[in-house]
């Protein structure tokens, strides 16, 4: 895996991460399901990063620039590693789980979880 790889997978699990709201809090019944599913987002989009195209550098990274979350994300999306509409899918189902979780609902903690699960994972009809 090349550096460049390396950072857009490091950059796109600290942008869900931050998106999502991972920080520490009070566990809930959901909990330990949402860190495992943490787990899969992230090794999903690193199989994802290291699998696809590699992008051209921009003019920013000939200026010694570090990439962003942001910019690395939407790279990545750019070069079809992985889908918009996925990585919405993937940032709002981790924050419904989250608040679901928070207070106490077990089935609609689930029930997003089931939706993640799907988005980083989809079949082939």
């Amino acid at each position: 895996m090349t550096i460049r790889s390396m950072l857009a997978v490091a950059g796109i699990v600290v942008l869900v991460e931050s998106l999502t709201g991972a920080s520490p809090v009070l566990a809930g019944p959901c909990s330990k399901a949402i860190d495992r599913m943490q787990t899969h987002v992230d090794a999903a989009l690193a199989a994802h990063a290291a699998a696809g195209p590699v992008g051209d550098e921009g003019n920013r990274a000939l200026m010694h620039r570090q990439p962003t979350p942001d910019s690395i994300a939407a790279a990545e999306v750019n070069l079809g590693d992985i889908s918009p509409e996925a990585m919405d899918t993937i940032v709002v189902g981790m924050e419904r789980a989250r608040q679901a979780d928070a207070v106490g609902d077990a089935g609609a903690c689930e029930q997003a979880l089931g939706e993640v699960r799907r988005a980083i994972a989809p079949r082939a009809d």
